[in-house]
């Protein structure tokens, strides 16, 4: 009985939250997102200052071995000033023959310490993380983590909570339309363990770089695609390959004009300690000068 409450009260929750996102959606204006479309690799473009970006980012896949899962998590993204974005994280994952959990949130901090645009243009991340080791978000691949972090049940993982702060250098070029972006992330739980290293690597590129001369819908500008590599370095004990986990595989977005942006990549385990594929789908609305919105609304 106590289990099939707390699954109700979960899928509740997501419902509210997604009835939430597909209304403001529809009242408020909004623009489509000018990122690459990329899943785990972070590029210096931040939310420009006002906007709030609602974004539902999905992940399905089947480890071997282990039941199938769907993990949803839902991002609020603000642009607090031209040099300084901040995000919250709120997570959810449902495992086949098993439940449907809400594992936890994250409060991210990205600050541009220079705002002019040079050859390679760094950014820094700060994250706080309160998670439990039920999350399926794969957010990021740090330190060991492998395919069997994926086989514990979720009453299992939902007892140890997991307090990490997680750092990143963020390095992003642009040339010619291309986006070339690098990043070094390093984590460690607040409770002790040494500090665990990944990586992660996109390139991209709008299909078209000029506009067309008329209004559409499925225009080439419309469209970018790339790919992405990422994975762990190991940790503070042993940097390096040794019992670690890496994915690489195309992506693409679609920026509907006025409306949505669409992206889709599946990822493809490079390692024996990698899932086979994961397939990651994201929805995300940019709306433009949310406080001034609802200021006008209350004047």
């Amino acid at each position: 009985m106590e289990f099939t409450i707390c699954r109700k009260t979960v899928d509740v929750f997501w419902r509210v939250i997604a009835a939430a996102c597909l209304l403001t959606m529809l009242f408020l204006t909004g623009t489509r997102a000018q990122e690459p479309p990329y899943f785990v690799t972070y590029s210096d473009a931040l939310e420009e200052p006002g906007n709030l970006e609602i974004a539902i980012k999905n992940l399905q896949a089947a480890p071997h071995a282990g039941n199938a899962f769907f993990s949803s998590t839902l991002e609020l993204e603000y642009g607090a000033k031209a040099w300084w974005t901040t995000e919250v994280y709120l997570d959810g994952q449902s495992t086949s023959k098993d439940s449907t959990i809400f594992t936890g949130f994250r409060w991210e901090n990205r600050v541009r310490p220079i705002l002019r645009q040079h050859a390679i243009n760094p950014v820094l991340y700060l994250e706080y993380e309160n998670t439990n080791e039920a999350d399926r978000g794969l957010l990021e691949v740090v330190g060991h983590d492998v395919i069997a972090d994926l086989l514990n049940s979720n009453a299992e993982g939902r007892r140890h909570i997991q307090r990490e702060l997680e750092l990143k250098l963020i390095l992003s070029s642009n040339v010619r339309g291309w986006n070339f972006s690098e990043n070094f992330i390093a984590e460690k739980q607040l409770t002790g363990n040494p500090w665990e290293f990944g990586y992660a690597l996109g390139v991209s590129r709008p299909l078209a770089l000029a506009a067309s001369s008329r209004a559409c819908v499925f225009c080439r500008e419309n469209f970018s695609a790339g790919a992405e590599l990422y994975g762990g370095l190991g940790d503070g004990r042993g940097f390096g390959l040794h019992d670690t986990s890496h994915y690489a595989g195309p992506a693409v977005v679609f920026n509907i004009p006025k409306g949505p942006s669409i992206s889709f990549s599946p990822n493809f385990g490079l390692s024996a300690n990698s899932v086979g594929v994961l397939y990651r789908f994201k929805i995300s609305y940019e709306v433009q000068q949310i406080t001034n919105y609802f200021r006008s609304r209350n004047d």
